[in-house]
């Protein structure tokens, strides 16, 4: 079953989308709101998103920007706007699709049916640890919605240890990955890397990559929520 977040604040238009998708196996949580969006995604950790613009609290292409900085969830823009500009600025901030009111509902699960198959691929290529997202593609990190600035370097040990998130990983081990060279016990600087990486993340940054003494370093999973 697939988890959706709909965001729409008419009330017997969600109903209606939410009633007509859990016929064919998706739930349906429905988000009133603008400023609660974010939030809910967080809590929920849904695999789709149908995103209203017209929205209390925050406006909706604000949203979807939020949203895509956090994930590469698939986004679909459901909206009665008609302005060529409101579509362009939607795909934009990064949204995958934008449907116009009214749309038969038969029509709206072809669409989210698509971007399925269409996002599925991208998604795979991120790495996304609880609020934690690195998009590969753009060479970017993103921590609680905010972009994290890192050079080369920096972000190629990031991804190294990312991408073994649970395991220790000893500086040999690293130091081939990243430059495919052994570890000749005097080279420092993978561990001035992570001091740096450490400090990006502020006073949790040395429980979110552990030292392991003896063996190495950790990329604790569990620490990014």
């Amino acid at each position: 079953m697939q988890r959706v977040m709909l965001v729409e604040d008419d009330a017997r238009l969600a109903a209606l989308v939410k009633e007509y998708l859990d016929e064919y196996d998706y739930a349906v949580d429905v988000v009133t709101r603008g400023d609660r969006a974010l939030d809910h995604f967080r809590d929920t950790q849904p695999d789709l998103v149908i995103l209203d613009l017209t929205l209390p609290g925050v406006d909706g292409l604000v949203v979807c920007r939020q949203l895509r900085q956090l994930s590469a969830v698939p986004i679909l823009i459901l909206t009665a706007r008609e302005d060529s500009f409101d579509e362009v600025s939607g795909l934009e901030q990064g949204a995958d699709d934008y449907v116009n009111k009214p749309v038969q509902p038969r029509v709206l699960l072809a669409r989210l049916r698509a971007l399925q198959r269409r996002g599925s691929g991208a998604a795979n290529n991120d790495i996304v640890i609880g609020q934690l997202r690195i998009s590969r593609e753009n060479r970017a990190v993103y921590w609680r919605g905010e972009e994290v600035a890192m050079n080369s370097a920096e972000f190629k040990l990031f991804v190294i240890l990312a991408d073994a998130s649970g395991k220790v990983m000893s500086r040999n081990d690293i130091l081939v990955k990243m430059r495919g060279i052994e570890f000749d016990g005097l080279d420092r600087s993978i561990d001035n890397c992570i001091s740096r990486l450490r400090r990006k993340f502020g006073d949790g940054g040395a429980e979110r990559i552990k030292t392991v003494w003896g063996e190495g370093y950790l990329f604790s999973p569990s620490a990014w929520e």
